[in-house]
């Protein structure tokens, strides 16, 4: 009889429920600015919010890129530095607020107005990458 009231006793405890943390880190666009940019004058900003169970979003290096950031009418993203957000490198789960300034964006074309959108995705020190995230259409317009 004891033999049965531990295995039940056993099979009650493991069938509690686990909750595993997210390995891939979280990303949401919470603003664009500005909507129309005049082209190699106006920076584009984006506020971004993120999330990471095991706070391994940003590098120390300068010269290793977190955050890729794809112009649509570009084949290949621009790499943006994010540095640490936890203290020493913690495993520590994390969220916050970061805006990226984008430098002037220009005309790819002969024309006097172009829209593109940007697409972001974050990468952790473990490699992995957040699902990408799309921004509204922004309108460029030339300096003219």
């Amino acid at each position: 009889m004891k033999k049965w009231v531990l295995i039940g006793w056993v099979a009650l405890a493991s069938c509690g429920e686990v909750v595993e943390k997210p390995v891939r880190p979280g990303l949401v666009l919470m603003g664009i600015e500005p909507t129309t940019a005049v082209a190699h004058t106006d920076s584009v900003r984006i506020r971004l919010q993120y999330e990471d169970a095991q706070g391994d979003i940003g590098e120390m290096d300068p010269d290793s890129p977190s955050l890729s950031v794809r112009d649509a009418r570009l084949p290949v993203p621009d790499w943006v530095h994010i540095p640490p957000v936890t203290p020493d490198l913690m495993e520590l789960h994390v969220t916050g607020e970061l805006t990226v300034v984008l430098p002037p964006p220009f005309l790819l074309g002969n024309g006097s107005f172009e829209t593109t959108t940007f697409t972001l995705q974050l990468m952790d020190r473990a490699g992995n990458v957040s699902d990408p995230i799309v921004t509204p259409e922004i309108l460029i317009v030339d300096t003219l």
